[in-house]
């Protein structure tokens, strides 16, 4: 069956699930072969840890910036209303439109990109778009990336990064003036039109801020004009809607752009003390206690990372320090990012992102200016890593994120990726999120499904309902899991993982555990799939299961005589062996989409067959060979 086929949503299962046994593996076996464990032969679960939804930091974590009693009234006083020319110089001509200082990029754009603007194009994920076609109006919906790039004008840093400014300049203004004249009115709320979500009108303020000497440069003052005034109408308009963001994401993106406007145009004091605290507010409701954003989107880390570090560079252009609390939480922000990074230095492929390149992650983490390591047990984030030397584990340990925080949720609960030496060998899809450029938007959600990840499918259904818009549905409601470390009699080391989901609990009875062990030399990695009855009985008949293992570009691969394993032959020129516990395994074809958001042809094992719904246990092995 190809991964991207229709998959049925699997029910919430709100029950609490009774707690399985699961079957040891051998822990001293050096063969090829992963044997069954003898029947009858059973040992209790380790005690696991329920994972539970990451709890947003509270105020009592980061609390807004400390203000005098005067400046609290002031704060007040601006969110009841009130202008900040009003209150800051109550008995004088409000100010003219005016920048009072100038930013210093900290994030530079796409070189590549940029020359494609100059040339009249957008290209957003290998897709171009030319310019001249583009309704800036957003009668004609664009494909979601492009309305992200054009909207928020972060194509603006591309095009700083391909050309000296004098050549730069005329081409933002072409493309602004078309902008303006086509969102001449600006609606009195959020939803008409994409270029007013609070996202995007947001983070359009903070990059004309952060970009204004490429858009201010030229020679039409009219034109110049135009765009001082839309600055402060862009900020009325986000203390009147800020409130109304889609998502979390998009809160933060307002009040980001709300401070950066209050920081850099006139009169903005008031505005300033009122964003500051709204932001900090909105951050602790995004993020989690580890530091990982409640969308559980590597994608939206990245984000949240960028927004801040822009807006850090505008309180530099000021020589002002940054609040606390916001150091604090980019600070916390980065350590959970570097945890789904692999050895080749680019990111897993997670809650709808693709493999991004390694220089665009580390320019990210640079411009951040923290430096940590990665977090071993990111446990509210939901991720496990596991190193053992050149061998790097990246698990899925938790539910998929509430309906409230997802965008571009995937139903991957108890997936894997594994990779050797900066070679990927398992890996999920990914790709979901830039859906609409050269990976087409009807495959979307079939990248986001449970069968577009390694991990274990029943009956073709997902572990959690796929919804449209990047939504998610029920399902998994409740994992528990458990690391620790073992040694073998022979005195090898070896870390394992047990987690189990109930994702399939209401529907089939069955909840799947799985135990994944990462040998210390990182060149052994043994599985187990089990199947426990969920209700203590287990129910009459048989249900089709299939374990998904896709992989990594570039691997060749070859069935055994026997049908129940496969050569797989690596481009850095190792030899791995899969061997299966007794099933037979097959191969399909399947796509991973690259660091680029393309889409590319890869195989995917897989280990299927009928169970029973009283339960069952599929063993399976993965070791380098030499």
């Amino acid at each position: 069956m190809d991964v991207l086929s229709s998959t049925r949503n699997g029910p919430a299962d709100a029950s609490s699930e009774e707690d399985g046994r699961a079957i040891p593996l051998p822990g001293g076996h050096e063969e090829g072969l992963v044997t069954q464990a003898p029947a009858g032969e059973a040992a209790p679960a380790p005690q696991g840890e329920l994972v539970e939804p990451g709890r947003a930091l509270a105020l009592a974590d980061f609390s807004p910036p400390s203000v005098s009693a005067g400046e609290r009234l002031v704060r007040l006083a601006y969110s009841l209303g009130i202008s900040g020319s009003a209150l800051t110089a109550p008995f004088r001509k409000p100010a003219k439109p005016r920048l009072l200082a100038t930013v210093a990029n900290p994030l530079p754009g796409s070189k590549v990109a940029g020359t494609a603007l100059r040339a009249g194009h957008f290209l957003v994920h290998g897709v171009k778009a030319p310019i001249a076609q583009i309704d800036f109006g957003g009668a004609a919906r664009m494909a979601p990336p492009l309305e992200r790039v054009v909207h928020s004008f972060s194509w603006l840093a591309d095009l700083e990064a391909s050309a000296p400014r004098e050549q730069a300049a005329p081409v933002a203004e072409r493309i602004i003036a078309a902008w303006l004249s086509a969102n001449a009115k600006i609606p009195s709320r959020p939803g008409k039109g994409p270029a007013w979500s609070v996202a995007n009108a947001g983070t359009r303020e903070l990059n004309w801020l952060v970009h204004a000497p490429l858009i201010l440069s030229g020679t039409d003052k009219a034109l110049r004009a135009k765009v001082l005034t839309t600055l402060g109408e862009t900020a009325r308009w986000l203390d009147r809607n800020v409130g109304r963001a889609e998502d979390p994401l998009g809160e933060v993106a307002g009040w980001c752009g709300i401070v950066a406007a209050g920081l850099l145009l006139p009169d903005g004091k008031p505005r300033r003390l009122y964003g500051e605290a709204g932001l900090i507010r909105a951050l602790g409701e995004l993020v989690g206690d580890d530091g990982g954003v409640l969308s559980r989107s590597p994608l939206c880390q990245m984000e949240a990372i960028s927004l801040l570090v822009r807006l850090r560079a505008c309180y530099h252009a000021l020589r002002r320090d940054p609040p606390q609390a916001l150091e604090a939480i980019l600070a916390l922000l980065v350590p959970p990012l570097l945890t789904l990074v692999h050895g080749d230095g680019s990111l897993g492929s997670w809650q709808g992102s693709w493999a991004i390149d390694a220089a665009e992650l580390a320019a990210l983490v640079s411009a951040s200016g923290v430096r940590t390591r990665p977090l071993r047990d990111v446990r509210q984030w939901g991720y496990q890593r596991v190193t053992a030397q050149k061998g790097l584990l990246l698990f899925d340990g938790a539910p998929p994120p509430l309906a409230r925080h997802a965008r571009g949720g995937c139903a991957s609960t108890l997936a894997f990726e594994f990779s050797h030496a900066g070679q990927r060998i398992v890996v999920n899809c990914g790709g979901a999120s830039c859906a609409g450029g050269l990976v087409p938007v009807r495959l979307e959600q079939g990248l986001r499904a449970s069968a577009a990840h390694s991990t274990l499918v029943i009956d073709d259904a997902n572990s959690t309902a796929v919804l449209i818009n990047g939504r998610i549905g029920s399902g998994v409601s409740e994992v528990e899991i458990d690391r620790r470390t073992q040694v073998s009699e022979k005195g090898a080391g070896a870390t394992r993982l047990e987690a189990s989901h109930n994702g399939y609990a209401s529907r089939y009875g069955l909840t799947h555990r799985r135990i994944l062990i990462l040998r210390d030399d990182g060149t052994e990695l043994r599985g187990e799939d089990l199947l426990v009855p969920s209700g203590g009985k287990g129910k009459k008949g048989k249900v089709g299961f299939a374990i998904r293992f896709h992989l990594g570009p570039g691997i060749d691969v070859g069935l055994s005589e026997d049908g129940q394993g496969a050569g797989l032959a690596l481009p850095d020129g190792s030899y791995w062996q899969f061997r299966s516990g007794g099933g037979q395994v097959t191969v399909e074809e399947s796509l991973w989409v690259d660091g680029h958001g393309r889409p590319q042809p890869v195989q995917q094992l897989v280990l299927q067959g009928l169970v029973s719904r009283g339960g069952g246990n599929f063993a399976w092995l993965l070791k380098k060979m030499g």
